[in-house]
């Protein structure tokens, strides 16, 4: 006997509601639209790829503007270091690093392939979120357009370090929860251990994620949904990617947890909270707030354990990260694909009642993604930058290497050949040893070393040297007392050879910075050596 509430298939009424997109929650506030929850999906719009497909053109039109971030040249020296972790990261975007160095040389274009390349999928992705969500065409475009427009994404997708990676992973693994939500079958946790697994292997970040969702799904009632072998299987399957690194660690007294600690007490605590809350409003272009509200409001009210998953993983991350790095505002940017596929469904059928909202929203959103644009992308002159270094200094930190070499070179060639002989250069930070290493290939300059990260595991040069040409940055990082200071502590004699400067008078990093010619070592270079680690 079939029961009053269900179909002759015995399914209940509800489901059949759902099954045709037709069942709605409760309408959301300020928008007029309600939280339809389908189980079916309808086409998918190829007009997502071609959202995608712009950013991907615009992000390699832009990749050889300016130069080199200090993170690209890092990781193009742990590239020709190619091993099975690091301490500031795993092996992922060194190991796309060394295939640019194969296929490309030291190339900025043939870099930012990568990174530009992880934009575009991440903006489908998020169309195909939306999809899952139960949104028709206009929710997938709202959702590719407002993840398009992100400046998190377009910044991320400009320079090759691990970030563009990791947005793509988050929001891949959101969308194999979504989709498991949505229809109930577990085998999809093989999927999502494999995207865990390479997100682990780019960045350590995709295990608070996952960790987090896997909470939120306890919270939410959703037991059941991670309680099985599929689930299990894929967690097997992410651990398996993550065992290289954590082979690697354990042979390097776990240099990333050392590392983790140091960050913690440069970004983290409670004085860095309000940047964090401050910053969250810039991920998103500002025009689209109301959309990502609307997605975690969606996702709360859904009554879907594994999507109210998703609002329990970005409360949780968005506490534990404004605690512990508030500095770093980005460190939750994926986490908005989602919540900006969840918003452009919530807000659909609002959308649908006045056909110029859609419209509106559109106009609004390129004039905030126009501003943000110009702090985000060298689309200016390299020259007039100065004012966006304090809101986004990583394009400031792209100008002036190639000043920086030849004011090294002169330095360095200074010395009388003996002198050479026996000496080695010394740089402050990774960025420096990069630019050496990388940019100065060919030019008679030796491999600089560095006691920050990987490079100081990469030993101290010559360790017989007597003379040391130690570069130091300016005073955005350390002052010229400190540093000083720091070289007195190792050498008698520590001697300014040249400044450091560029061509548009960019406070940078290196800005203002010395080259130092130091001797009188007090102690063996090779006795110095283990002194001068430093994890930042």
């Amino acid at each position: 006997m079939t029961p009053p509430d269900a179909s002759a298939d015995g399914l209940p009424a509800r489901s059949q509601e759902l099954r045709a997109g037709t069942a709605t929650a409760e309408a959301l506030p300020g928008t007029g639209a309600s939280a339809a929850v389908p189980l079916g999906t309808g086409p998918f719009d190829r007009r997502v790829i071609w959202v995608g497909g712009i950013v991907f053109a615009v992000l390699m039109a832009l990749s050889s503007r300016y130069g080199f971030d200090r993170d690209e040249l890092y990781f193009l020296d742990c590239a020709r270091h190619l091993q099975a972790s690091y301490v500031d990261q795993p092996v992922f975007a060194p190991l796309l690093a060394w295939v640019s160095l194969k296929l490309f040389g030291v190339s900025l274009p043939g870099l930012r392939l990568w990174p530009a390349l992880a934009a575009w999928a991440t903006v489908v992705v998020a169309g195909l979120t939306a999809r899952e969500f139960g949104g028709g065409k206009r929710s997938q475009l709202l959702a590719a357009i407002g993840t398009a427009t992100m400046p998190a994404l377009l910044g991320a997708g400009h320079v090759a370090n691990t970030t563009s990676y990791a947005v793509l992973a988050w929001a891949a693994l959101a969308l194999v929860v979504v989709r498991i939500g949505r229809t109930g079958d577990c085998r999809w946790w093989l999927a999502g251990g494999l995207v865990a697994g390479l997100g682990v292997a780019d960045d350590h970040s995709m295990s608070f994620f996952a960790i987090a969702v896997v909470i939120g799904a306890l919270l939410s009632g959703g037991r059941k949904m991670i309680w099985n072998r599929w689930f299990a299987v894929g967690v097997v399957i992410a651990v398996a990617f993550e065992v290289p690194d954590l082979w690697w660690q354990a042979g390097h007294g776990w240099a990333t947890i050392a590392m983790t600690q140091a960050l913690h007490r440069e970004n983290g605590g409670l004085a860095n909270i309000g940047t964090w809350v401050a910053g969250q409003l810039g991920i998103v272009t500002l025009a689209l707030a109301r959309v990502w509200v609307a997605g975690l409001r969606f996702l709360w009210k859904s009554g879907r354990p594994l999507w109210k998953a998703m609002a329990w993983a970005y409360g949780l991350l968005f506490v534990l990260f404004a605690v512990t790095t508030g500095a770093q505002v980005y460190y939750l940017a994926a986490a908005y694909v989602y919540l900006l596929a969840a918003g452009a469904m919530a807000i659909e059928t609002w959308l649908e009642a006045r056909p110029g909202r859609f419209r509106n929203l559109l106009a609004a959103s390129a004039l905030t993604t126009a501003v943000a644009v110009l702090i985000v992308l060298p689309v200016l002159p390299a020259g007039d930058i100065a004012w966006t270094y304090k809101i986004n200094p990583t394009l400031g930190e792209t100008v002036g290497w190639p000043q920086f070499l030849r004011t090294v070179d002169g330095v360095w060639k200074s010395l009388p050949p003996r002198q050479r002989a026996s000496a080695v250069i010394l740089t402050g930070d990774y960025g420096e040893a990069g630019a050496i290493n990388e940019l100065g290939r060919g030019t008679g300059l030796p491999t600089a070393v560095s006691g920050q990260n990987s490079e100081w595991w990469w030993g101290p040069g010559n360790s017989r040297a007597t003379t040391v040409v130690a570069v130091m940055p300016g005073p955005v990082d350390v002052s010229t007392s400190a540093a000083t200071a720091d070289l007195r502590q190792f050498f008698t004699h520590v001697r300014v050879a040249a400044t450091l400067s560029n061509q548009y008078g960019l406070h940078n990093q290196e800005w203002d910075g010395h080259v130092y010619i130091c001797t009188g070592l007090r102690h063996p270079w090779a006795q110095v050596w283990p002194r001068l680690r430093h994890y930042s």
